[in-house]
């Protein structure tokens, strides 16, 4: 028994003043039951990811989505947290419960509210998915400034390549309506340091970073024998989740060892190799994160990732276009709805519904979602079941 996608909904990204934390879950959640043609009594069990941490008072709102239908009252619904992974982490969760046969139907929801909250407000609340112990008061920003140091130290200055990173992404965003910032900010503005474009965390700069955003994605997921009564249906070749040590003191900043471990085992379980995919939704919550993740899924050496966008190996039409959504850096990085975002997306690549995102002929499809500082890991693999 697996558990197969049938449904989904997702939100725009941005900055949604009209909508509220329930609204974006009631909007996602009832835009997939919809779409699947999921009667809602017949949904067994809830999940939300959702990363929080004070960017909303809503502390507790794994049952929020049940005021979608009031034949859902008394279904059981639990939140799921893991930093930025909390919508795979979700995902998960939902797809164990299937596979151990203690449940047939599942919504997954991924949810953030995060422009409530002031720019000092919501860096804090991400800082508090860092290491407490040795790396309290340090941001994000500055957290993945340590790696692209390590990084620029031992193979030489990447602003180049980080800098292409930004440009593919967002003119990729141009063509997903649903993204936060749809604006081809071209190579030189993002390689140059400016007043529209001043430095962050050296040597990462403004569009180095990922966007404030909020949002909402949903899953519906059955289990594998029901599916012949969906109008689709998307299965996991491969699913899988590792964990890293939390202290970067103890672990190589040159690399992201962890995410190195996750895709070999999710490539094994599939019985593919990195040449097998056709398309990729990664997590670059800053480019040198999407940089590191070249070489962590083995598509370049190690040191070697700056020539695959030399190249074009990972824009449209390349070798594996990556983030053709636009990324966490233009499509928007509302936290806890990331990795059910990028699960929707890669299941709209492998049915062809992808629309202007599409690659042509798109079959195997790696989701690649991250929490942390490269701390928890999930990939994916995603494909069209006939």
């Amino acid at each position: 028994m697996d558990a197969q996608i049938v449904g989904w909904g997702h939100t725009p990204f941005g900055a949604l003043a009209d909508l509220s934390f329930e609204d974006l879950i009631l909007t996602a959640a009832g835009e997939a039951i919809e779409h699947a043609k999921l009667d809602p009594a017949d949904i067994d069990a809830v999940w939300i990811g959702h990363f929080n941490n004070g960017l909303v008072p809503d502390a507790f709102p794994a049952s929020l989505a049940l005021g979608l239908d009031p034949a859902m009252r008394f279904t059981p619904a639990t939140r799921v947290e893991n930093a930025c992974a909390s919508g795979s982490a979700a995902i998960y969760a939902a797809r164990d419960a299937i596979r151990a046969g203690r449940i047939r139907t599942a919504l997954v929801i991924g949810a953030e509210k995060m422009t409530g909250r002031d720019t000092q407000a919501v860096t804090e609340a991400l800082a508090g998915a860092s290491y407490q112990t040795e790396e309290a008061g340090v941001s994000f920003q500055q957290i993945f400034a340590r790696f692209a140091q390590a990084y620029f130290q031992a193979f030489g200055d990447q602003s180049e390549a980080l800098a292409r990173i930004a440009a593919k992404n967002h003119a990729a965003a141009l063509d997903n309506p649903l993204a936060h910032l749809r604006k081809d900010l071209g190579f030189d503005t993002c390689n140059t340091v400016s007043d529209r474009n001043p430095m962050i965390a050296p040597p990462l700069r403004m569009t180095d970073c990922s966007l404030i955003s909020d949002g909402a994605a949903a899953l519906v997921m059955v289990a594998d024998d029901m599916a012949g009564e969906f109008a689709r249906a998307v299965g996991f070749r491969a699913a899988v989740q590792m964990n890293d040590v939390m202290p970067m003191s103890r672990r190589d900043l040159t690399e992201l060892t962890c995410a190195r471990h996750t895709f070999a085992a999710a490539f094994a379980e599939a019985g593919i190799t990195v040449d097998d995919l056709d398309v990729a939704e990664v997590h670059d919550c800053f480019t040198i994160a999407e940089l590191l993740i070249y070489e962590a899924m083995g598509l370049a050496e190690k040191s070697k990732g700056a020539l695959l966008l030399s190249e074009g190996a990972t824009a449209r039409g390349g070798h594996l276009p990556v983030n053709l959504s636009g990324g966490l850096k233009a499509k928007g990085h509302p936290v806890g709805a990331t990795g059910v975002s990028m699960h929707v997306l890669a299941a709209r690549q492998v049915t062809g519904a992808a629309e202007a995102m599409q690659v042509p002929g798109a079959e195997l499809a790696a989701v690649f979602n991250m929490g942390g500082s490269g701390v928890a890991n999930y990939c994916s693999i995603l494909e069209a079941v006939a």
